[in-house]
């Protein structure tokens, strides 16, 4: 599958430079199209690692919600990325560092929840060694 993106990847990248400069408006198209098949081949990748995630949580006990929101983070995280990516292409920095911005914003909120598992955790293991 990695061959398969890196090929992806060469053939978006080469057809939309080689008709960047006479045909400006499908060299974008092109980019567009190569990333969003990209991440649809991520995605795929990723809910197919999705089980590793899960024998993980239920093997060390994890609650489901806690990795629920591990998951939507990590989903979170690299969509802000690819989209700012995107945006950076078009030209348009500062609507991408806005993006980012947002995106870290989010993910802190969703952090509360783990942030509170994890201190649950801490506290019973204190009282288990006193």
């Amino acid at each position: 599958m990695t061959f398969q993106l890196i090929g992806i990847a060469m053939i978006t990248a080469i057809s939309a430079l080689l008709l960047k400069d006479s045909r400006p408006e499908l060299s974008f198209c092109i980019s567009v199209a190569g990333g969003i098949i990209l991440l649809l081949f991520a995605f795929e990748m990723f809910r197919e690692g999705v089980s590793v995630f899960e024998k993980i949580a239920s093997a060390t006990g994890i609650k489901s919600d806690v990795f629920k929101t591990l998951l939507k983070m990590l989903g979170i995280g690299y969509l802000v990325e690819f989209s700012a990516g995107m945006i950076r292409d078009f030209g348009q920095n500062s609507v991408a560092d806005k993006l980012i911005f947002a995106g870290k914003i989010t993910l802190l909120l969703l952090s509360v929840p783990i942030l509170e598992s994890v201190l649950d955790l801490i506290y019973r293991l204190i009282g288990l060694m006193s």
